[in-house]
């Protein structure tokens, strides 16, 4: 015996949509119409109970009239990679005469009265471009942090390079400079080795800026050239 057709129209036909994100309860609408001038009664049964709540799941259209059934489906974690085998059937018949026990009609109704149609489940992130206010926060947190690492870096800089202690160390070079001058014309008249004198290394121990210092490469070298 050929199967009847379902004799009410759906909206969607073929596919019930969830956008996430799934971090919530996220609703679809499922439209149900009943173009014939009889009463029809409805059922929806899915494949995955526990994952969904549907309100209403069954009753009873009445001719010419429609129903809007909320599909909701409960929070999980999402993989993008694992796709849906969910599925949902919309089973109905024409209604008899006594509608008061609903589970009674369903469970004395004949399979050669039952009429149903499928649909799939698709579950969809939002594209980017539906989140332009994700993209305005993440420009102004990368604003905001370039503005406080600016400052800090500038310090930094400063403070590596002070300008009164650089004069100062150039100055003190400076009276290095004439002090191994004058010892270096002092040494002309000694005749002896080729090594720094010892009075030129004690007396730059005991300068005011060196004492207590490690040599520098520029006094290590100036006593090289006094050699």
């Amino acid at each position: 015996m050929a199967k009847v057709e379902q004799v009410l129209s759906l909206e969607p036909q073929h596919e019930l949509k969830f956008r996430g994100p799934f971090s919530d309860v996220v609703t679809t609408n499922l439209k149900l119409g009943n173009p014939t001038d009889r009463s029809v009664c409805f059922k929806v049964k899915t494949t995955a109970p526990r994952r969904y709540c549907v309100r209403p799941n069954s009753g009873v259209i009445d001719a010419g009239a429609a129903v809007n059934v909320s599909v909701m489906l409960q929070p999980f974690d999402y993989d993008p990679n694992e796709k849906s085998k969910h599925k949902f059937m919309v089973l109905s018949m024409f209604a008899p005469t006594d509608t008061s026990d609903m589970e009674a009609v369903w469970k004395e109704a004949k399979p050669e009265d039952l009429m149903d149609s499928k649909l799939r489940c698709v579950f969809e992130l939002p594209a980017e471009n539906d989140k332009p206010h994700d993209v305005e926060i993440n420009k102004i947190i990368t604003t905001t942090a370039s503005k406080t690492e600016t400052p800090a870096m500038s310090k930094s800089l400063s403070s590596s390079l002070d300008d009164s202690e650089v004069r100062k160390v150039m100055d003190e070079c400076k009276r290095l400079q004439s002090e191994v001058q004058r010892l270096r014309e002092e040494n002309k008249q000694f005749k002896g080795t080729a090594a720094a004198p010892p009075a030129l290394t004690a007396h730059l121990l005991q300068t005011p800026y060196w004492r207590g210092r490690a040599w520098s490469s520029d006094c290590r070298n100036l006593c090289r050239g006094f050699s």
